[in-house]
């Protein structure tokens, strides 16, 4: 047990179930509030979003659709993907309330930096595979087909793009998990500096398994941010540890004093 700190709260499996069940049930009523008035903007909000494909179109070629209900359930898709990004800080929220019986009472105070920064990376990973990963694989796709008339439904762009946005917006959530687990105590830099070439291969497989296109350039085009950030974590980590070591010592003295 840490000295100087609270235990932390000892709950059953059971009453962890029943809180599990709470917090996804809060998450979901929260989500489909925002689905609502997300509807509204859904046709504009997709226009956007098909932006990185329709920019490589020939000039007045656009998506289409195969079946009756498609437009409408892609609109449906669309303001869900709207809703998640929109309450991402209350879905995070929920998932630290749910860690939180397993903390210390000194760890629980960081609720705020962890709902803000986890928002954050989750916002900037969504830009990011907008921004730069799929025009990148939208201009490969079509490039690859220039010999033929493209017919891209919206049902196949959608779920590329859902794989794509969602897929690298967790990814980049490495930084903040990295530190909330170096201030547990849980890892250490040293330890993430030893293990860097499994961190390598598992990185290149997220790259395969989140790209739409097979070949190497957008693989890496994913993995190189994702070792970045792996290199930033340690960084954190290592900073993290000092924190701790220094809050640690400042605890023995004032007990000792």
């Amino acid at each position: 047990m840490r000295k100087g700190k609270k235990t932390p709260d000892r709950m059953t499996f059971l009453e962890h179930l029943e809180d599990l069940r709470k917090r996804i049930f809060l998450s979901f009523i929260v989500i489909i509030a925002a689905v609502i008035p997300a509807w509204f903007f859904s046709k504009k909000i997709f226009e956007i979003l098909a932006v990185p494909v329709t920019q490589f179109l020939p000039e007045g070629e656009m998506l289409a659709f195969t079946s009756l209900t498609e437009p409408f359930m892609l609109y449906i898709k669309v303001s869900f993907l709207t809703a998640i990004f929109a309450t991402s800080p209350f879905i995070f929220l929920q998932f630290w309330l749910f860690t939180a019986p397993g903390l210390y009472q000194k760890e629980k105070k960081y609720v705020i930096p962890f709902v803000f920064l986890t928002t954050f990376f989750f916002i900037l990973g969504g830009l990011f595979g907008y921004l730069v990963v799929f025009p990148w694989a939208c201009r490969f796709f079509i490039g690859m087909g220039a010999d033929f008339q493209p017919v891209i439904t919206v049902k196949q762009y959608f779920s590329l793009a859902l794989r794509v946005l969602l897929g690298i917006a967790l990814v980049f959530e490495l930084p903040t998990l990295v530190f909330f687990l170096s201030r547990m105590g849980l890892i250490t830099s040293r330890w993430m500096i030893k293990n860097f070439k499994y961190a390598v291969l598992a990185i290149f497989i997220i790259a395969a398994i989140i790209t739409p296109t097979p070949d190497m350039i957008t693989q890496s085009i994913i993995a190189g941010p994702m070792l970045a950030l792996y290199g930033l974590s340690i960084l954190i980590a290592f900073f993290s540890e000092k924190r701790r070591k220094k809050e640690r010592k400042k605890a023995e003295e004032d007990l000792a004093g």
